[in-house]
């Protein structure tokens, strides 16, 4: 399977310096070959392909000296990535999404460069990137597989990463325990399951509230473009920072307790929030789907199964009887008039989640026997 290792990393200050010069470098051609696009298409009406702006690299090197030093895949990889955001505006438009058309890159705005099978090398806890220098890696964890592509990555606090995308990593399977689940997330609870479990929400984003507002009413007060303003904008980064890896490790612990005691996961298909503009702050600090995602790539390395279901009525159908009993979002308990069942909302949609995933695992049992 794929997998992709993240780690800290650190320099002296003249690596990091020649690190900031390659990202300026690449932010540049981004900005350049976008503003081809834009030109080339309202003066022949037509688009033009990464592959002919990549051609031009040569003579750009020839041309510009200082783009000699840059790894001449990651110069390709600045071009392909702009191709995918391309795509990604087509892909949208077709979709009668928002648009958002590709733009162009601020200094804030470009934070990372990929290197593939050249222009690096690994040596024990050392980095070395040619041109660059040498970094020190936190190894947290071993890498493992093959080494694809190597992404050098600067957060908005000012750290630094590697990440190291692989290939052909082998998987852990977890031992079986013939159990399935049903979870129903919400925002008074993180999650309900089938079995009557509920995890509280931590509520992060809600308990740093006091610190970002403080730090931010700061940042308002200093000039732009000065050291203090800077200084402080690094503050309120880290401050959103440590929300987000609280949250993160939250999830993956979480998880990490499903996977363990379960074989079969059934969730919600949450694809009827067509975009993330429509949740509240509540919804977005609990953060669902970054959570599912999770679930999902950790039950693929463990061998185990999610399945997701149409959340539509969950919370609405008895569990018991499967006659639709009305409620408002206020109604927290589910009390049904034909079978004089009373429950708890938030469990009544997780035992029907449970039992819509039953029956399409069933459905495709069925399905791949008969083929």
């Amino acid at each position: 399977m794929k997998k992709t290792f993240k780690y800290c990393i650190k320099a002296n200050k003249t690596v990091i310096q020649n690190t900031e010069n390659w990202l300026e470098l690449c932010r540049k051609l981004y900005n350049n070959c976008l503003e081809e696009k834009i030109n080339v298409y309202k003066e022949q009406g037509k688009s033009i392909s990464c592959y002919t702006q990549m051609k031009k690299l040569p003579s750009l090197k020839k041309e510009l000296a200082e783009y000699k030093k840059v790894n001449s895949q990651t110069l390709q990889d600045v071009i392909q990535r702009l191709d995918r955001a391309y795509q990604n505006f087509f892909r949208r438009v077709k979709r009668g999404e928002k648009p958002g058309f590709p733009r162009f890159k601020g200094r804030d705005r470009y934070d990372s460069f990929t290197l593939k099978q050249t222009g690096y090398s690994l040596q024990g806890r050392y980095l070395f990137i040619k041109n660059i220098g040498r970094f020190k890696i936190f190894l947290s964890r071993p890498i493992e597989g093959d080494i694809k592509t190597v992404t050098i990555h600067r957060n908005s606090s000012g750290k630094w990463f590697a990440s190291f995308s692989c290939d052909n990593v082998s998987t852990q399977p977890l031992p079986k325990t013939g159990r399935s689940i049903g979870i129903d997330v919400g925002c008074e609870h993180f999650l309900t399951a089938s079995n009557g479990e509920k995890v509280d929400n931590p509520r992060f984003y809600q308990r740093a509230q006091s610190l970002l507002a403080q730090r931010q009413k700061r940042l308002s007060r200093k000039k732009k473009g000065s050291n203090r303003r800077n200084k402080m904008r690094i503050l309120v980064a880290k401050a959103y920072e440590k929300v987000f890896s609280q949250r993160r490790d939250f999830h993956f612990k979480v998880a990490d307790k499903l996977l363990k005691a379960n074989d079969i996961i059934c969730i919600e298909d949450m694809n009827h929030f067509n975009s993330f503009r429509v949740l509240n702050r509540s919804m977005r600090d609990v953060a669902w789907f970054d959570f599912f995602n999770i679930l999902a790539f950790k039950a693929a390395e463990a061998g185990k199964q999610v399945i997701k279901v149409p959340a539509k009525k969950t919370s609405q159908v008895c569990s018991n009887c499967g006659r639709i009993v009305p409620k408002t979002l206020s109604d927290r308990v589910h009390r049904c008039p034909y079978c004089s069942l009373v429950l708890d909302r938030d469990i009544n949609a997780a035992r029907n989640i449970l039992r819509l995933g039953q029956s399409l695992q069933g459905a495709a049992s069925l399905e791949a026997a008969v083929n």
